[in-house]
């Protein structure tokens, strides 16, 4: 599952809580570890989401 997705469904007003729900396969180790790669990589995430989006 791509990170940007997470990113989008965040950004839509789902909580951690909320994720993991969707996303059983999902633990909120998996979750925490994702927000940290977000934090590194936010420039590729947005460059990322710009690509689904014009998609």
């Amino acid at each position: 599952m791509p990170v940007w997705d997470l990113v989008q469904y965040r950004r839509l007003g789902a909580t951690d809580a909320k994720i993991l729900e969707a996303y059983p396969q999902l633990t909120a180790i998996d979750l925490a570890n994702a927000w940290h790669y977000v934090d590194i990589y936010r420039s590729e995430i947005e460059a990322a989401i710009r690509e689904n989006e014009a998609a």
